[in-house]
C-alpha cells in the first residue's frame, strides 16, 4: 500500500514539471495534464487516509481557485490553462498548503517575470540569429505573454510537502 501512495503521491510533481515546461516551450498547457491531477487527486486522498470531510474541504478550495482563476482569466491577468493548473494544484493543496502555494508562486512568479523582462531586452544583441528561432525566439518577443505556469509550476512543487497529502503519507509511517 505504501508504495501505491507514494506512486499516486509522484503523479503531482511529475504533471507540475509537465505544466512548466509545456508552458515554458509552447505558451499552452494541455487540459489533459489538469484533468490527470483532478482525476489522481481522489485515489490519492483515499491511500493516504483524508477523510471525506478533508476531501470536501480539498475540492471546495479547487473549486474556489477555478472561479478566481476564471476571473483572472477574464481581466486577460493569466491564460485560461494557467487558471486551470492553479486550480488543480490548489486541489492537491488544500487548505493546509494553500498559502505556501500562493506566497511560492508569487515569489517565482514576480522573479521569473522580471528576469525575463530583463533578458528580453538584451536577448536581440547578444544572440545569434540561429538562436533566434522556435520556441526561444517566441519566449523572446519583447512584448510577449510571460508563461505563469512555469511559475505556478514551481511554485507547487516548492509548497508540495506542506499539503496534507503528503504530510498525511509521512506522519502515518
Amino acid at each position: 500500500m505504501d508504495l501505491l501512495s507514494l506512486l499516486c503521491l509522484a503523479v503531482f510533481p511529475i504533471l507540475m514539471i509537465a505544466t512548466g515546461l509545456h508552458d515554458l516551450t509552447t505558451m499552452r498547457i494541455p487540459n489533459w495534464i489538469s484533468l490527470v491531477l483532478l482525476a489522481t487527486f481522489f485515489p490519492a486522498a483515499l491511500l493516504v487516509g483524508l477523510s471525506p470531510i478533508e476531501v470536501a474541504i480539498h475540492v471546495g478550495v479547487g473549486f474556489a481557485a477555478l472561479i478566481v482563476g476564471m476571473i483572472m482569466f477574464a481581466l486577460r491577468w493569466i491564460g485560461g490553462g494557467d487558471a486551470k493548473a492553479l486550480a488543480a494544484a490548489c486541489l492537491w493543496m488544500g487548505l493546509t498548503g494553500l498559502a505556501p502555494l500562493l506566497l511560492w508562486t508569487a515569489i517565482v512568479g514576480g522573479g521569473f517575470c522580471l528576469l525575463l523582462l530583463l533578458v528580453r531586452q538584451y536577448y536581440p544583441m547578444v544572440a545569434p540569429a540561429a538562436f533566434r528561432i522556435g520556441w526561444l525566439a517566441r519566449l523572446m518577443e519583447p512584448k510577449g505573454d510571460i508563461p505563469y505556469g512555469v511559475a505556478i509550476a514551481i511554485g507547487a512543487l516548492i509548497a508540495f510537502p506542506e499539503g496534507d497529502l503528503v504530510v498525511r503519507f509521512l506522519t502515518a509511517r
